[in-house]
C-alpha cells in the first residue's frame, strides 16, 4: 500500500465530465480540491462522452496543484463498470463514491481498483477513495465505512438525498442534517480521516454561506464541498487559520516547551492553564496553516 501524502481538503469543486468548458474552467479556481464527475451532472446520453473527456483532461490537462477526484456512479448502477475502468486508468488522487450504506460496498469497490492498478502496472493502493454518506442508513453505518479500507481518506455529507431518504425538508439553517453532520464527523475523526460538510446550495447568499461554513468550522470539519466557484475563496477562507489564531498557537507551543525544559507539569498563559487540548488544538492550527502554505516565522519544535 503507498504511503499517504497529506492533501488540504478545504473545498471540493465538482465539474461536470459533460462540459469541456466547466472542467477546463475549473482548473483557474483555488479549490484544493478538484471533482470531475461522471454521475449525477452528466445525463445518461451523455455518459459515454463523459468518460472519454475526463480521462483526456486528466492525461493531457491534469492540474498539477491539485488534488484531483473523479465520481463516478454508484456500485449498483449500470455504469458503475464502465466509469472505475476508465476512472482508475486515469489515475486520479481518488475516486469519490456516491450513496456508500455499507462498509462491504467500500471493500468491494476497493477490491476492484486493486485488480485494475495490478492490470495496468499502477502502483498498488495509490488511488483514495472519499465516500459520500447521502442516506440515513450511510449516516447510521458512517463508522464502519470510514473505516472499511486503507484507502478511504474521507467522508463527506451530501445533504440534498440524505434529506429526501429521511423525509425530511432541506433548509437553509440545516437542523434536519445536524445529527447527520456529527455522526459523520465523529466516524470520521475515530477513523483517523477528512470529514468534508455538506453544499450551501444557493449561490447568490454569501451571508448564508458564511454562517454555514462557520457552523462546519466550529463543529470540526476539514473543508466543505462547493457548487460554484463565488464560493471557494470564502469557504477557504474559514479553513484557513487566521494570523491570530496562528500566533495563539505558536505561543501556547512556546509555552509548553518553555515548561517542559523547566521542568514544569503544569503551564499557564495569559492567566489560564494550557491542557493537553490546547496543546492538541494548537498543532491542528500550526498544521493547517502549514498545509495552506503559511509560513510560520518563530515557529518551535516540539517532540
Amino acid at each position: 500500500m503507498a504511503e499517504r501524502e497529506i492533501h488540504l481538503k478545504r473545498t471540493g469543486l465538482y465539474a461536470s465530465g459533460c462540459s469541456p468548458v466547466n472542467m477546463i474552467q475549473a482548473v483557474f479556481y483555488n479549490e484544493d480540491m478538484l471533482v470531475y464527475d461522471l454521475e449525477d451532472s452528466v445525463p445518461a446520453s451523455e455518459k459515454d462522452a463523459a468518460r472519454i473527456l475526463v480521462y483526456q483532461m486528466m492525461k493531457h490537462h491534469r492540474p498539477r496543484d491539485k488534488y484531483v477526484a473523479i465520481r463516478v456512479n454508484g456500485l449498483y448502477s449500470e455504469y458503475f463498470e464502465e466509469d472505475i475502468q476508465v476512472a482508475v486508468r486515469a489515475n486520479p488522487d481518488a475516486l469519490r463514491i456516491p450513496k456508500v450504506e455499507y462498509a462491504r460496498e467500500v471493500q468491494e469497490i476497493s477490491r476492484r481498483v486493486a485488480e485494475i492498478e495490478e492490470k495496468i502496472g499502477l502502483e498498488a493502493g495509490k488511488i483514495e477513495l472519499i465516500c459520500n454518506i447521502e442516506s440515513y442508513m450511510g449516516v447510521l453505518n458512517a463508522r464502519e465505512i470510514a473505516s472499511a479500507d486503507p484507502r478511504v481518506t474521507a467522508l463527506t455529507v451530501s445533504a440534498e438525498d440524505l434529506t429526501a431518504s429521511m423525509k425530511a425538508q432541506r433548509t437553509k439553517k440545516g437542523l434536519e442534517v445536524f445529527y447527520a453532520r456529527n455522526a459523520v464527523l465523529l466516524a470520521c475523526r475515530a477513523a483517523g480521516v477528512d470529514a468534508l460538510d455538506v453544499v450551501f446550495s444557493d449561490i447568490n447568499d454569501e451571508e448564508g454561506l458564511r454562517e454555514d461554513t462557520a457552523l462546519a468550522k466550529n463543529l470540526g470539519f476539514d473543508g466543505k464541498s462547493v457548487i460554484h466557484p463565488r464560493q471557494i475563496d470564502v469557504v477557504n477562507g474559514f479553513f484557513t487559520p487566521s494570523q491570530k489564531e496562528i500566533n495563539y498557537a505558536l505561543r501556547v507551543l512556546d509555552a509548553v516547551e518553555k515548561g517542559r525544559k523547566a521542568g514544569k507539569g503544569a503551564v499557564t498563559l495569559d492567566g489560564s492553564m494550557i491542557d493537553k487540548p490546547i496543546e492538541l488544538r494548537a498543532r491542528t492550527t500550526l498544521a493547517q496553516a502549514r498545509a495552506a502554505g503559511i509560513k510560520l516565522d518563530g515557529m518551535v519544535t516540539i517532540k
